[in-house]
């Protein structure tokens, strides 16, 4: 009986001893794989961007070397260790520091309210309240005046909206949402080797294709800041309007730079362009609020205001966010005018809620996909999208100089803006909806047969557009 009782003592020691044991023990240890981070430290850029490692956070926002030193010390394990530490006389080891979990980005100023053509009566009243405005502009295209609104302290935001829409003339206000570009990871390539113009059946233009280099519609974008001195743009037509966002630091050129390269970069370099020698008419309406990078409704409507005052046919908007009232008057207003939207699907994932304004319906909502027509695992889905085009391990330029590879959303939809821009050079009166429906029709079909939730209508092609020769067919990759 003591035998028995003393092995159940023991088992019931080293049992209770073991959940100590793991938090130092030498054979247990924890890989955090962070699969949504952005950054792109494998890159082989050929020694091109060698002063920006272009991962999408600005390097400004970078600590010096002795302050990441400071933050990295490992801690301390308790001297004395646990238990079997002691019993079998091993060193404890350090614990392993514990990455923090990140928070979610706001999707909406903390403390303002955006309205649309409100009354001097309604404005005074509000101010009354201890409204405050921060800022006015006039939007030609709806020939209206907008305002940004800072709701007086101890107002909860929701109250405050509701308070401005039960004015006579406050019922088109709403959040000031956030909006952000649409971009992905961007995986190690090891060469110029993504076949992207052969997925969408794109040839360098020849004699017999000379209409289908030529995109004579302007093109408008709106993204981050641009480096219009990088030497993918030489030759080029891009031009950069002023736009002012107040106080607030500017943006990296990173994203803007590769989006536009994909559109108009010369084929003289490694960047090649679709439409080398299209206008494309640029605006960063986008600021940096530590690492968050961001726009607004409030800018995004000026933006797209002044690209349909500069006569721009096709807006690319490779950004998302959430459901504004404004932003979609100005959607609406836009393709009215005939002017084609096209904008990104978003990178949230396969379960994520419809970002806008890609879920707006006069919109040509795009996804990603890779050199085998596989989509792109991040990318959004659901009824509003139309399009796939390449979006994975795309090449274009980086921010300063060379090339590098980039993923997501946001690099699909400038194969879109190609694609229409072609089609509206070769058909000047076609209406919007027209061209959505010509290249949703003559896409080719990916998944399910017909248009689905994950690839839209299918992969973008642009063989039916340039009238290419018999026998072109995309080519897919096993």
């Amino acid at each position: 009986m003591s035998k028995s009782l003393f092995r159940f003592a023991l088992t019931l020691l080293l049992v209770t001893a073991l959940p100590i044991v793991s938090p130092y023990g030498p054979y247990y240890s924890i890989a955090l794989a962070d699969d949504d981070s952005d950054g792109d430290n494998g890159d082989s850029d050929n020694g091109g961007d060698s002063d920006d490692d272009d991962d999408d956070d600005d390097d400004r926002d970078r600590g010096s070397g002795s302050e990441q030193g400071s933050d990295r010390s490992p801690r301390q394990a308790n001297p004395g260790g646990n238990l079997l530490d002691r019993i079998f006389g091993r060193t404890p080891q350090p614990r392993a520091a514990q990455r923090p979990v990140p928070q979610p980005l706001p999707d909406r100023a903390t403390d303002e309210i955006v309205v649309l053509d409100l009354a001097q009566s309604d404005l005074d009243a509000l101010i009354a309240l201890g409204y405050q405005v921060l800022q006015v502009a006039e939007i030609g295209t709806l020939d209206s005046t907008i305002r940004r609104l800072r709701v007086p302290s101890g107002t909860s935001l929701d109250a405050a909206l509701e308070e401005i829409r039960q004015l006579p003339t406050g019922q088109a206000a709403d959040f000031n949402h956030f909006y952000r570009m649409s971009e992905g990871i961007t995986p190690q390539c090891e060469g110029l080797h993504c076949p992207t113009f052969d997925l969408i059946s794109w040839k360098p233009p020849t004699s017999s294709l000379a209409s289908c280099s030529q995109a004579v519609v302007p093109i408008g974008l709106i993204d981050t800041d641009i480096n219009p001195d990088h030497e993918a743009f030489v030759g080029s037509q891009l031009s950069v309007l002023d736009f002012d966002t107040g106080q607030k630091a500017g943006s990296g050129a990173q994203h803007g730079t590769a989006v536009a390269a994909i559109l108009v970069a010369s084929r003289q370099g490694r960047a090649h362009g679709l439409l080398p020698e299209a206008k494309l008419i640029a605006i960063d309406a986008f600021y940096s609020a530590g690492r968050d990078e961001r726009s607004d409704v409030f800018n995004l409507a000026q933006a797209m205001d002044k690209l349909a005052a500069a006569e721009v046919r096709i807006i690319n908007m490779s950004l998302a966010g959430p459901h504004n009232a404004l932003l979609e008057q100005m959607v609406a207003r836009l393709s009215d005018a005939q002017i084609l939207i096209v904008s990104a699907a978003g990178n949230d994932g396969p379960r994520a809620a419809p970002v806008f304004p890609g879920a707006y319906d006069p919109v040509l909502t795009v996804t990603a996909v890779d050199a085998s027509g596989r989509v792109y695992r991040r990318a959004g889905r659901g009824p509003h999208v139309d399009l796939a085009a390449p979006g994975v391990e795309v090449w274009t330029a980086a921010s300063i100089r060379g090339v590098r590879t980039k993923t997501g959303t946001s690099f699909a939809a400038p194969f879109a803006t190609a694609a229409a821009a072609i089609l509206m050079s070769e058909q000047p009166d076609m209406a919007v909806a027209e061209v959505k429906s010509f290249l949703r029709d003559t896409a080719l079909d990916l998944g399910d047969e017909g248009p689905d939730e994950v690839f839209g209508a299918g992969l973008v092609q642009f063989a039916p557009i340039c009238a290419s020769p018999p026998g072109v067919q995309p080519l897919l990759l096993e």
